[in-house]
C-alpha cells in the first residue's frame, strides 16, 4: 500500500517532535520523524532492535556509545542492539529523518538514566 506522511499514523514525542509510522509491523518499523531545532531523544538502547537512522533534510548529531557523529542529508548510520544512543538536533532548522528498526523498536527501549553531577 502507498504510504506518506499525509496518510500514515502520526504521533508526537519529546518536546514537539513528530513521527509518522510508514511501516509498523512486528519484524520491521519505518518511521519518518521531524525534530525541531534544539530537540533530542532520551539516551537509551534497545535489547533486540537494530536501527538505521537516515537524514532526509537538516543536520543531526547521533551519539552512539559516547561518540558523536554528525549526519548530513543523504547520510545514515546503523545502531546495533545494546548500543546506547541518542539523536540531537543542535541546528537552527528542522531535521527530517527515517528511523528503520528490525524488529520494531516499540516496547524494546531501555532508558539510560542521566548521571547527576556529584556535589563536592
Amino acid at each position: 500500500m502507498k504510504q506518506s506522511k499525509r496518510t500514515a499514523e502520526h504521533y508526537q514525542w519529546g518536546d514537539a517532535c513528530d513521527g509518522w509510522h510508514l511501516v509498523k509491523e512486528g519484524e520491521l518499523s519505518v518511521i519518518q520523524e521531524r525534530m525541531p531545532p534544539g530537540t533530542s531523544e532520551v539516551r537509551h538502547y534497545h535489547e533486540k532492535s537494530r536501527q538505521f537512522f537516515y537524514i532526509l533534510s537538516g543536520t543531526a548529531v547521533l551519539e552512539v556509545e559516547g561518540e558523536e557523529i554528525v549526519l548530513f542529508p543523504q547520510e545514515g548510520m546503523e545502531v546495533p542492539p545494546g548500543a546506547v544512543h541518542q539523536i540531537h538536533n543542535r541546528s537552527d532548522g528542522d531535521v527530517e529523518l527515517l528511523v528503520i528498526s528490525q524488529p520494531k523498536a516499540q516496547g524494546d527501549r531501555v532508558i539510560v538514566e542521566e548521571k547527576e553531577p556529584s556535589a563536592s
